[in-house]
């Protein structure tokens, strides 16, 4: 017992030196501080009433048939003839099952759809070789370039009365008197399906390129083939990635708030605003204190809240997570790659420009928009550089660019140091406690934003008012900090891949000569991995230029402190007044530019095929 204990206390007086301790520090003063505790505040106001714990506000939200509607509305599709035109609305009268029911709904349809298209796209990228496989490797990926709102509006200028599928209906089919219409949750389940499908695409293409080809050569022999193959081993062996892809993809579509806020901007109200992130965002926006806030929002935050911890819990289940980088250039076994039949071909060619096409053309409309007068005309008539310009000529837009770069510049200058930090003491010090740094570092990728947000409204506008920690004085402080957690991720993955392709042997040789364990860190470590580094910052700090739901959350606190995204999305809020959208639209250019950028830097930094593209 005796022998046990000064056993333990020689551990931690050798593995805690000062730098360790140091970084042991300032990583859970920062995750706890800006990432627990504020996510905390939300539980106990859920469950604090005026006299102790209490249910009452889950039983009014419960209760309440606009959260959880006991007779949905389920008019998928309504035809209506009317004296000048048939109207066929899809999803414009229903369905509707309640606020909370709604979200579930969307983000079960979207991971189902995302599933299906995402893993079937991996697979053959990695299985069969064909010409022009890079370009539609590349191409894949197009669809996860973040245009906030803008891309939202796209498919309601198509979808919309006057938009070009009507456009094509009546003036190429012929059908003069016939209108349709994809609104409400069933437009909410197509742009997100667009956007997030190459989240599981990405994570799917790892697990098939990182399977043994041995395994499915074994079954092959056994008489396994086709089908039957891929549905008994290779499957089943990809599943960890698929798995991690789908859940991700669940979370993120239950915490958009780009489509039902673009959609605004196409359709006005309507049943897309009618899901959770949305309702917690408007009754915020609307509040003008705390105190005015009803407190079922926090019942429904908490209902948000739960929904993500399974999604974690069930990702750190089937993939640690450990890195976002998902392609390598090979692997340890030949991989199974071959030339398809013409016909297979055919089908694939037929299969992956049908899917770029649909899946990357909000992009492609979010560049129309900059660059022509799309948003005045049904379809564009001249080119123009006149939003663009605007972008250098408007002082609102000018702060919120000046805004966001200073806010992501900080926050990237502290990912680094905090998240070099924790990836140093999780993959070299045995100090206790590594094992929770790495969960809470890695799990703002699966926490919803306007959560994080809304904890921050909460804890620090209670406890931190009239300091520069209020957010309802200085929200522009927050905004750094909240960057910072969320997409700490980032950097943590990138250097502790580094710091795994390092042999420790390297640092305790320097050691051996007499340098100290900083001296060690930041002379050799940080040399070794200073292109994970740079790669992972650059990732970061593109990302922190993306963020949406908390530039929300805490922008429209006040308005000369928000960012580029609670910009745009005021502007698509404001799309009635001419340019607005345009000028969104050119604000999307420009972090679409950025990401871009940033990517291909980071690709040629780490020698990679393929980055994991975070919302």
């Amino acid at each position: 017992m005796g022998w046990s204990l000064t056993k333990t206390i020689n551990t931690l007086r050798r593995e805690l030196d000062a730098l360790t301790s140091f970084q042991v520090v300032i990583s859970y003063i920062v995750l706890i501080t800006f990432l627990v505790i504020p996510l905390a505040s939300i539980l106990y106001k859920a469950f604090a009433g005026s006299e102790g714990f209490t249910l009452t506000f889950f039983e009014s939200m419960f209760s309440d048939p606009r959260m959880v509607s006991p007779t949905p509305n389920l008019n998928f599709i309504v035809v209506e003839e009317t004296p000048y035109y048939t109207y066929i609305g899809i999803g414009s009268k229903g369905p509707n099952f309640g606020i909370i029911l709604n979200s579930i709904f969307v983000a079960t349809v979207v991971t189902i759809i995302d599933l299906i298209l995402g893993t079937i796209a991996a697979f053959i990228m990695a299985r069969y070789d064909f010409p022009g496989k890079s370009i539609f490797r590349i191409l894949l990926v197009v669809p996860l370039l973040a245009t906030p709102f803008v891309n939202a509006y796209v498919i309601g200028k198509v979808l919309g009365r006057a938009g070009l599928l009507n456009l094509f209906i009546q003036n190429v089919l012929g059908l003069k008197n016939v209108i349709i219409e994809i609104a409400g949750l069933p437009a909410v389940i197509l742009i997100q399906s667009l956007s997030f499908f190459p989240i599981v695409y990405l994570n799917a293409l790892a697990s098939f390129i990182n399977i043994d080809p041995s395994m499915e050569e074994q079954a092959e022999n056994l008489g396994a083939h086709g089908f039957k193959l891929f549905r008994t081993v290779t499957l089943p062996l990809a599943k960890p990635g698929i798995a991690a892809g789908a859940t991700l993809v669940f979370i993120f579509s239950i915490e958009d708030l780009g489509a039902p806020i673009g959609l605004s901007g196409a359709f006005g109200h309507g049943l897309h605003q009618e899901v959770m992130s949305f309702y917690i965002y408007e009754q915020f926006k609307a509040a003008l204190s705390l105190e005015l806030v009803d407190p079922t929002v926090y019942a429904v935050a908490v209902v948000m809240l739960s929904i993500a911890i399974v999604g974690f819990l069930a990702i750190k289940k089937y993939i640690s997570l450990r890195q976002y980088a998902m392609l390598s250039k090979g692997g340890r076994w030949n991989p199974r790659v071959r030339r398809p039949e013409p016909w297979k071909t055919a089908v694939i060619y037929v299969f992956l420009i049908l899917l770029i096409c649909v899946a990357a053309f909000p992009q492609f409309g979010v560049i129309t928009l900059a660059f022509t007068d799309w948003a005045q005309s049904t379809l564009p008539t001249k080119f123009t550089l006149e939003y663009v310009q605007s972008l250098f000529e408007k002082g609102e837009v000018q702060v919120a660019i000046r805004n966001s770069l200073t806010y992501s510049i900080l926050a990237t200058l502290m990912i680094v140091l905090v998240g070099s930090s924790v990836a140093y003491v999780v993959s070299r010090r045995k100090v206790f406690g590594r094992e929770m740094l790495d969960v809470l570092s890695t799990m703002p990728i699966a926490m919803p934003g306007i959560l994080v947000g809304l904890g921050y409204i909460v804890f620090f506008g209670t406890f931190f008012a009239e300091t520069p920690l209020d957010p309802f004085l200085y929200p522009g402080t927050l905004l750094i900090f909240t960057y910072t957690v969320r997409r700490m991720p980032f950097t943590v993955r990138s250097i502790f891949a580094g710091l795994q392709q390092t042999h420790v042997s390297l640092e305790e040789a320097a050691m051996i000569l007499g340098a100290s364990r900083a001296r060690t860190f930041l002379t050799i470590a940080l040399p070794l991995i200073a292109a994970n580094v740079i790669g992972g910052a650059l990732l970061s700090f593109v990302y922190c230029m993306n963020e949406v739901s908390t530039s929300l959350m805490l922008g429209s606190l006040d308005d000369t402190q928000a960012p580029i995204t609670y910009l745009m999305s005021k502007l698509i809020y404001g799309s009635a007044a001419v340019g607005t959208v345009s000028i969104t639209a050119a604000l999307g250019v420009i972090l679409m530019t950025l990401q871009i950028t940033a990517i291909t830097l980071s690709n040629y930094i780490l020698k990679q095929r393929t980055a994991f593209l975070g919302v």
